[in-house]
């Protein structure tokens, strides 16, 4: 072995012994709070060893009525119910809404064939449970006949099989500088993989022994990683900046002779990944991404007098569920003992028949003799039993103290257990339900921290995995299937493609940056009936949803034919040529009503005009007979009388008809004769004098 392995050999152990002995406590401790919340009759494991060995000496009951188990339970099918969604959004370097869109589809697909359900769901459990649950991400081939690779996310059955840097800060671990994997192969499948150490038998990697953790006939081996710091050399050029270990050495070599170019040293970190069996590195490489693929999903972590301690849900509720055991034990074991209340007897009563009164609080026997009278004759009393009590009032009260005291330190109330209680109301059990979840809600809130976490994992390895055309089926969420086309070499983050009749998204994921958030809701089943029963409500107000929407309405519903039904009601989809036409006869429309709402326009215009020029010369007209009004009335009647007919040839004549008292006023001595309008002669046109 080389000396940079022995070295590598070497800091792994210090690392590993460090981070073994900074766990230590909270390691025992976990382990106890899963065994106890694994707890049965056959096992005893909620019983301290000392009472479960005198109580099966001395032949009493030991009952386990595990409800801790079941306030866990109510977390983590929480979790189950309400998924983490990974979302990413689009923050700068070309990236935009519809590459983020690429690339959360991309992420979903990394899901679906990981099964990353059932990987979180397993490390929530045992954060639930023990205080702390990890998950990996590691990539590997597609098969045996492709170089292309995928990501994957893997479950970690056993947190004890991890060890993970204790110096780090951030909460999901991601500033974690080296952690440990730990893996039980079985010995025939070890020796296929690993031909090499088939003569020789190696110990448990980097001597952590053979104890009862290790399987028989499995051998434990180790990935060891770790973070690096490299030197580098960055040069800006005119279109951008890049690193040396990037470039080729005679490109270097002339940007370091090209004085006008800006360059600076600078440490990168990177990630080592080594293989480890026994005491020798068996495998190493460099780790394509920048963080170390483990992570974490902590319950509640405290660091107290320098010792380190992890809690999940069991820790508080240890204790009241003792007492629940003891009491349910106490209770059985009371009412077990009402057949066995001794007989009050004379002693004489039993001479000859002591074989029956011997056994019996054992056997149930017939009938049971004794003697009436003594040798003398005197009646002896006979034998009387004293009437038991019913029940252990005490032992039923300490039942219902414990359970009461496992609610209160869960703050798991009867609402939320499915229990009934004195709430009756809809709003009241939201409400003690929603205290429940609040009182848990810390669980949910580092589940979710750990899958955003895991986002960030996946979008800083596609670009180095997914580095080659390829075209990825991806399923939505919904069920339907899509397709996403990986091209490294184009020049946007990503754009559509029209291959033949089908449009293709196209993604380069080496082009843009992107951050990921995380959300909790329920479960797509369930939201897709929410929004069937909501818009089912909307399509009892309003009938015309139907014939609109009628298809989306049938999408969201979860029964047979329910397809067949969206197919039917969807709109008819016309020809593209259709389609275009419908466009130029809207556009044509719409001119056309412009055109039309400016001629009425100008049509105003010139209507209010001519009413103008209508006006100021019945104005004129009317000013002059004012005038004239002061001069000899009989002299001026017949120059009058010409006024009013060409003061009737300007169309007003209703409004002359509206003035003809104030005519008389003016005309005093004209005698009051209505003004009428002239008749038109056959073939004129109104208002034309003739």
């Amino acid at each position: 072995m080389t000396a940079r392995k022995e070295d590598i050999i070497r800091e792994a152990r210090d690392r590993l012994k460090a981070g073994l002995d900074w766990e230590s406590a909270a390691r025992a401790n976990a382990r106890e709070d899963y065994k106890f919340v694994n707890g049965d009759s056959a096992n005893g494991y909620q019983w301290p060893a000392h009472l479960l060995r005198n109580r099966e000496l001395d032949r009493k009951p030991t009952l386990t009525i595990n409800k801790t188990a079941q306030h866990c339970l109510q977390i983590v099918n929480d979790a189950r119910q309400n998924q983490v969604e990974i979302r990413i959004d689009p923050v700068g370097d070309q990236a935009t809404y519809e590459s983020a869109q690429c690339m959360q589809d991309l992420v979903r697909h990394i899901e679906y064939q990981s099964q990353a359900q059932d990987v979180y769901i397993t490390a929530v459990d045992f954060q639930v449970k023990t205080g702390i649950g990890y998950w990996r991400v590691l990539t590997d081939y597609i098969d045996d006949r492709s170089f292309d690779q995928e990501i994957y996310i893997r479950r970690i059955k056993d947190p004890g099989m991890v060890v993970l840097d204790p110096d780090i800060n951030e909460l999901d671990g991601s500033d974690a500088n080296w952690g440990f994997v730990y893996e039980d192969v079985p010995e025939k499948q070890f020796f296929k993989r690993y031909p090499k150490w088939k003569d020789r038998a190696p110990a448990s990697a980097l001597d952590t022994g053979r104890d009862d953790s290790i399987p028989a006939d499995h051998i434990r081996i180790c990935e060891y990683f770790r973070r690096v710091e490299k030197r580098d050399m960055l040069y800006a050029t005119e279109s951008a900046t890049v690193t040396r270990s990037k470039l080729g050495p005679e490109l270097a070599a002339a940007l370091d002779a090209d004085e006008s170019v800006q360059k600076r040293p600078i440490l990168t970190q990177a990630i080592e990944w080594f293989l480890i069996i026994g005491e020798e590195v068996a495998e190493e490489r460099d780790w394509p991404g920048r963080y170390i693929p483990i992570v974490r999903v902590v319950g509640e972590e405290t660091v107290i007098d320098g010792k380190l301690d992890r809690r999940g849900h069991v820790r508080a509720l240890k204790d009241p569920q003792r007492m629940y055991n003891y009491n349910a034990s106490a209770a059985v074991e009371y009412g077990a003992l009402q057949t066995k209340v001794p007989w009050t007897l004379p002693l004489e009563a039993t001479e000859g028949v002591e074989q029956y009164w011997r056994t019996a609080n054992q056997v149930n026997h017939a009938y049971l003799p004794y003697k009436s009278h003594r040798e003398d004759g005197t009646p002896l009393p006979p034998p009387q039993r004293p009437e038991p009590p019913g029940v252990a009032p005490a032992f039923l009260a300490g039942m219902q103290a414990a359970a009461q005291e496992m609610q209160m330190v869960s703050g798991q109330y009867q609402a939320q257990m499915g229990e009934q209680s004195n709430e009756r109301t809809g709003i009241a059990i939201q409400e003690r339900q929603r205290q429940g979840d609040n009182a848990t809600y810390h669980f949910i809130d580092h589940y979710a921290s750990a899958v955003r976490y895991t986002g960030r994992i996946l979008i800083d390895l596609i670009p180095h995995v997914y580095d080659t055309q390829r075209v990825i089926q991806i399923l939505q969420e919904n069920g339907d299937k899509t397709s996403v086309a990986i091209d490294p070499s184009q020049q946007v983050a990503a754009q559509e493609q029209r291959r033949g009749e089908a449009v293709l998204r196209v993604l380069n994921p080496r082009v843009g940056r992107y951050e990921v958030q995380s959300g909790v809701g329920p479960a797509f089943a369930t939201r897709r009936q929410e929004a069937f029963n909501a818009l089912i409500q909307l399509a009892g107000a309003s009938p015309e949803l139907m014939a609109k929407a009628g298809d989306l309405v049938m999408r969201a519903a979860d029964f047979p034919m329910a397809e067949e039904l969206a197919e039917r009601l969807k709109p008819p989809t016309l020809d593209p040529a259709v389609q275009q036409l419908q466009q130029q006869v809207q556009a044509t429309q719409a001119q056309l009503a412009s055109a039309l709402h400016d001629l009425a326009q100008q049509r105003l215009k010139h209507t209010a005009t001519e009413q103008q020029k209508d006006i100021d010369a019945y104005r004129a007209e009317t000013d002059r007979m004012g005038a004239l009004a002061k001069v000899d009335p009989v002299t001026l009647m017949p120059l009058v009388q010409q006024l009013v007919r060409e003061a009737l040839a300007t169309h007003l004549v209703p409004v002359l008809q509206a003035s003809q008292p104030a005519l008389q006023e003016a005309v005093p001595a004209a005698p009051a004769q209505p003004i009428a309008a002239p008749s038109t002669p056959p073939g004129a046109q109104p208002g034309q004098l003739q």
